[in-house]
C-alpha cells in the first residue's frame, strides 16, 4: 500500500511516520506493547503474524494484514481496539487502524478514541480514505420476517434515481443490524453512483465535529462538509438527546438535504416518538418519510445467519448440531452471536479440537448463561394484561370476575414456570396474595390447558413472547 506524502504528520522523534525507517521502528514499539499487553502466548498465536502494510499521512490511518480472514476477523474483533489504542498512545498522528486479511478486496477501520470536552465521544467518520466495512453488504445481511421490510427499505433507498422516501429511518435494539444496513446502504450507493457523495458518521462525530467547528469558529466549512452529501448516513441519532445547539445543526442539514431531494438515512435504538429529549421539529423530520424496525431474530434467522457466518470464515463446516445449539441459546442479539461463533472457531483451532455439541457447551458455558433472557414478573404481567385486554393494575386487584381473575392466573402460572421467584414472593408481586393461592392457580390453569386447547394456546402463546 502507497504511503501519501501530503500533510504529513510527525512520528518518533519528530520524523514523520512517512518515513519507512521510523514507521518500522514505530510498529516494533507497537508490537512490544502488544505483547506485554496480552501476553506472550496470545500474541504469539494471533498477533505476531499480523504485518505492517502501509500508513496513509492524509488521515492518519494505519493498515495491518493477516494471512486469513478468519484470523483478520479475530483479532479485529478481540484486539482491534487495544491495537488501536497502542498506535495512537505512543504515535497521536495515528487516528485510525484497518485490519485486513491479506488477499481482502476490503478492509474495516478501528478507530483511536481521544478524550475530548462537553462529555462527546468521537468515533468514525466518513472523511476522505473512509471504507465502509466490506463485510457489511446487502449480500451478507441474512433476511428473515423480523428484518425484511427494514432491509428492503434500505435497498430502494439505495437505489439510483430519484428516492422513493427520505428520510428512511430505522430503529432497532442494540446488535440486529442497523450499522450493517447503513454500510450496506452506502456501498451499494457509490458501487451504482461512482460520483456520489457518501457521508457516514455517528450522531456522536456529528456533535464532536459540530462543536470543534464552534470552537474553532470555523462552522462554515463543517455545514458544507455535510449539507453537500448526496447520502448522509446518520447512526445512533439517539445520543443528540439533550443537546440544543447540536439539534438546531442538525435540523439545518435535515431540512438542507431534504428539500435539495437528497437521501438520508437515520438508526436508531428507539422509534422517532420515544426518542426523549429530542426536539419535535426534528421528531416531525424523522416520521416524514419511512419509519421501519428490526425485532429480534427468530431461531430460524438466527440459525440461517450462523450458518452464512460459518460458511464465510471457511474452514472445516460445523455439523447442524453445533449451530443449532448456538442458534437456541444465544437469543439476544445477532453481535453476540457471531461472537459466540469466532469463539467456538478460535478454541477449537487453538486446541486443535473436534467442534462438537458437548464442546461447544463447555467453551460456551459463560456465554449461554449470560444470554438466557432474566424474564421479570412485571414483565409477565404486562404481556398478560395486553393478550386479554385488560388494565395491567387488575393483576393486582381484588376483583374476583372471571374476565380478570382467568388471566391474573395465567400470569401467576407464568411467573412460576418461566421465573426463579418463591411461591411467597410471587403471591406479593400480585397484590399481596398468599402463596397458597398460587397454587391454586397454577394447579387450575394446568388441568384447564389439559381440557381447553383455547387456554392452552393462550399460555404457549404468550410463553413464546416471553421466552423471545
Amino acid at each position: 500500500m502507497p504511503v501519501l506524502e501530503d500533510h504529513v504528520p510527525q512520528g518518533l522523534g519528530g520524523h514523520a511516520l512517512s518515513d519507512s525507517g521510523t514507521l518500522a521502528q514505530a510498529w516494533d514499539q507497537v508490537r512490544t506493547v502488544l505483547r506485554q499487553s496480552v501476553g506472550a502466548r496470545s500474541f504469539d498465536h494471533w498477533l505476531k503474524p499480523v504485518a505492517l502494510a502501509g500508513y496513509c499521512a492524509v488521515d492518519g490511518c494505519i493498515s495491518l494484514t493477516l494471512p486469513s480472514e478468519f484470523m483478520a476477523s479475530w483479532v479485529r474483533a478481540h484486539h482491534g481496539e487495544r491495537i488501536a489504542q497502542a498506535w495512537k498512545a505512543s504515535h497521536p498522528s495515528v487516528r485510525s487502524v484497518l485490519v485486513a486479511a491479506s488477499t481482502a478486496s476490503g478492509t474495516v477501520r478501528i478507530e483511536a478514541s481521544t478524550p475530548v470536552a462537553a462529555d462527546v465521544e468521537p468515533v468514525a467518520s466518513a472523511e476522505p480514505g473512509f471504507a465502509f466495512d466490506p463485510r457489511l453488504t446487502f449480500d451478507h445481511f441474512v433476511t428473515g420476517p423480523t428484518n425484511a421490510v427494514a432491509a428492503n427499505a434500505a435497498m430502494a433507498l439505495a437505489l439510483p434515481g430519484t428516492p422513493r422516501f427520505t428520510p428512511l429511518y430505522i430503529h432497532a435494539q442494540t446488535g440486529l443490524g442497523k450499522t450493517h444496513l447503513l454500510h450496506a446502504i452506502g456501498h451499494a450507493h457509490q458501487r451504482a453512483n461512482p460520483l456520489a457523495r457518501v457521508l457516514y458518521m455517528s450522531a456522536e462525530r456529528f456533535m464532536f465535529d459540530f462543536v470543534t467547528a464552534m470552537r474553532a469558529r470555523d462552522t462554515f466549512a463543517f455545514k458544507a462538509r455535510v449539507r453537500r452529501a448526496d447520502l448522509l448516513l446518520i447512526d445512533d441519532v439517539q445520543f443528540i438527546a439533550g443537546k440544543e445547539s447540536t439539534q438546531e445543526e442538525f435540523l439545518h442539514t435535515v431540512d438542507e438535504l431534504m428539500n435539495a431531494g437528497k437521501r438520508l438515512v437515520i438508526s436508531a435504538d428507539r422509534g422517532p416518538h420515544a426518542l426523549e429529549g429530542v426536539e419535535g421539529r426534528i421528531l416531525s423530520r424523522l416520521t416524514q418519510g419511512l419509519v421501519t424496525d428490526i425485532k429480534p431474530a427468530d431461531f430460524a434467522l438466527r440459525r440461517a445467519i450462523l450458518g452464512a457466518k460459518a460458511a464465510a470464515l471457511g474452514g472445516a463446516p460445523l455439523c447442524g448440531d453445533v449451530l443449532d445449539l448456538l442458534a437456541a441459546r444465544i437469543a439476544t442479539n445477532i453481535r453476540e452471536l457471531e461472537g459466540a461463533l469466532n469463539r467456538l472457531l478460535a478454541y477449537a483451532a487453538l486446541g486443535s479440537h473436534p467442534i462438537t455439541p458437548d464442546y461447544a457447551e463447555d467453551v460456551l458455558a459463560d456465554m449461554f448463561r449470560a444470554g438466557k433472557r432474566r424474564i421479570t414478573i412485571d414483565e409477565i404481567q404486562k404481556r398478560v394484561s395486553d393478550h386479554f385486554k385488560i388494565r395491567n393494575a387488575e393483576m393486582v386487584s381484588a376483583r374476583r370476575a372471571r374476565e380478570v381473575a382467568r388471566p391474573r392466573q395465567i400470569a401467576m402460572y407464568l411467573a412460576k414456570q418461566l421465573t426463579p421467584r418463591s411461591l411467597p414472593e410471587i403471591g406479593r408481586r400480585f397484590g399481596g396474595r398468599d402463596h397458597t393461592t398460587v397454587i391454586h392457580a397454577c394447579r387450575q390453569i394446568e388441568k384447564l390447558r389439559a381440557a381447553d386447547s383455547e387456554i392452552d394456546a393462550d399460555v404457549r402463546t404468550l410463553m413464546r413472547v416471553l421466552e423471545g
